[in-house]
């Protein structure tokens, strides 16, 4: 079979659920603040890979407007019982302080595009849940327990639970079945069954660079279970230089023909100097095999670089420079998410072949900010695009973004000063946790005439992000402002509190007017370009 170069789903794809329903492969990956909510990602062939659907689309599935930064959507479990999908998640409320406030719910659809139910309340006793679909017809609720008296090791080991779909609801006594390893930090379990065993892989050390899987088996879905002779079976903890760090949080699934593969997120620093996974954490596969009873990952346990699967990648989009034109009558590209709210028509529209974001609040608001962008899903790129927007004073801003968080952003601003002379205008945050300030002294404005469009561009390789600006009519960019650190747009340093950053860099469009009166922005289109140099260790390893 052909050598495929991993990860298999780039920037920010994390915590992966895999299923096969004959012979179609699908990922389901965790979205936390973003909107819509979990993606899900389809393949025949286990190398190819595209998105479909974000299935919690609506109000009634998921409202997160009050979310903090990297709560929302944790660690969907994608499944299927024979003749309907199953989609259990986390909607996060609160994750920093003394306690996590995490609902656990329930969703299924016939098809995989959906419709997809109104959620069923399961618990909220933790997080990373799951659904196992046993042989004798039963389904067990499986999840992480928190102890809020044990902080900040609040990990209280894996419980179980029975589900009846009848009901809707979980019911019976609740039992804790394992209790992890030294490694501690127990969390995303899956149950298997395979041969008369119920197999438990579990994350464990924490979704950063000590990330681990975890394997245990037990004759009884109860336990006890015993512990796997590597205990780890995939993990990057003692593999300081392998391409993919961070290994962890995985799921298992086998080919028609009998091979077994686990998914696992991953993440790919830009330098071994300065471990920033700039990506986010993504997803990447591994081939496995059993012996014994027991399963392994081949070459393992650290991660490799190549896999063999069915399937040959053609890597001819990944690469194409990607123009984005506004059409209402197709809808926003299903590239592009907003954040926390169901309610777009409050924060864009399309008309006349623009994108129009309605000015709401500021930039980094946990409520309604009028911001929708994509994915960065390279280390070095181009992002273009053209505005429209007739600011009066210096409280209404929109322009072209590069966002991680509320604490970290590049922000290229047409807005006008408090006399009402427009202007262009950079607004910073380079991790400037806990309070969320813009960095000062604020750079020198540049004086842009009263009308006119404006082309505003940006360009990134590696951790270097500079800025472009021309004025209508004129071909030629000119630069703006200094070169910035876009590294800082990473879980590592991305204005959390530690170890608490858990999504990526994301690249488009917002507007904003304080004023409250929805002033709004129009946008042409919006390029994103991919560039290859040495920093895109999606081909190479960079040498510092």
């Amino acid at each position: 079979m052909p050598l495929v170069r991993k990860p298999i789903l780039p920037g920010f794809n994390a915590d992966p659920s895999i299923v096969r329903v004959g012979k179609d492969y699908y990922i389901a990956t965790s979205t936390f603040e973003w909107y819509p909510g979990v993606q899900i990602h389809h393949s025949t062939d286990l190398a190819n890979w595209t998105l479909i659907t974000r299935p919690l689309s609506r109000a009634s599935q998921l409202d997160m407007r009050g979310h903090p930064d990297s709560c929302g959507v944790w660690a969907p479990c994608l499944t299927h019982d024979g003749s309907r999908f199953w989609l259990v998640y986390t909607d996060v409320k609160r994750k920093d302080g003394s306690f996590k406030d995490t609902i656990n719910y329930i969703v299924h659809a016939e098809e995989i595009l959906g419709p997809w139910s109104d959620p069923i309340f399961a618990n909220a006793s933790g997080f990373d849940p799951s659904l196992f679909h046993d042989d004798d017809g039963k389904k067990w609720f499986v999840n992480m327990i928190q102890d809020h008296r044990k902080r900040p090791r609040m990990f209280a080991g894996i419980r179980l639970q029975k589900f009846d779909p009848v009901q809707g609801r979980l019911v019976g006594p609740t039992t804790t079945i394992f209790h992890g390893t030294k490694l501690d930090k127990c969390e995303a379990p899956h149950l298997y069954k395979r041969g008369g065993w119920y197999y438990l892989l579990t994350a464990e050390g924490g979704t950063e660079y000590g990330h681990a899987c975890t394997l245990a088996r037990s004759r009884s879905i109860h336990g006890p279970y015993e512990l796997h002779p590597q205990a780890y079976i995939l993990t990057s903890k003692d593999a300081r230089f392998a391409e993919l760090q961070k290994a962890g949080h995985g799921d298992i699934v086998e080919t028609p023909d009998g091979r077994t593969y686990i998914v696992h997120l991953c993440g790919r620093p830009e330098s071994q100097a300065r471990p920033r996974c700039m990506l986010g954490r993504e997803t990447a596969i591994q081939e496995a095999y059993w012996k014994d009873d027991w399963l392994y990952v081949k070459d393992g346990p650290a991660p490799s670089l190549f896999v063999d699967v069915p399937g040959t990648r053609d890597d001819t989009h990944y690469w194409a420079e990607q123009r984005y034109v506004f059409d209402s009558t197709k809808g926003l590209h299903e590239d592009f998410q907003w954040l926390r709210t169901p309610d777009t028509d409050r924060i864009f529209n399309i008309k006349g072949g623009k994108l129009q974001l309605i000015g709401r609040e500021s930039v980094g608001s946990w409520y309604e900010q009028a911001l929708v962008a994509r994915r960065q899903t390279h280390f070095s790129y181009d992002a273009e695009t053209v505005v429209d927007f007739s600011p009066s004073d210096e409280r209404q801003f929109a322009g072209l973004i590069a966002y991680y968080n509320r604490f970290a952003f590049f922000y290229l601003t047409v807005t006008a000063h408090s006399d009402g002379q427009r202007e262009l205008l950079i607004l910073s945050s380079e991790s400037s946790y806990p309070h969320g300030r813009l960095d000062e002294p604020l750079l020198p404005p540049v004086r842009i005439p009263a009308q006119g469009k404006m082309k505003l561009s940006l360009t990134i390789r590696g951790k270097q992000l500079q800025f472009y600006y021309a004025l209508e009519g004129n071909v030629e960019l000119q630069k703006i402002g200094p070169v910035f650190d876009a590294s800082v747009m990473s879980d590592e340093c991305g204005g959390c509190q530690a170890p608490g950053g858990f999504t990526g860099a994301f690249v488009g469009l917002a507007a904003s007017d304080l004023n409250g009166t929805a002033l709004t922005a129009n946008f042409d289109y919006f390029t994103y370009r991919p560039v290859l140099d040495k920093a895109d260790r999606y081909i190479t390893f960079p040498i510092d």
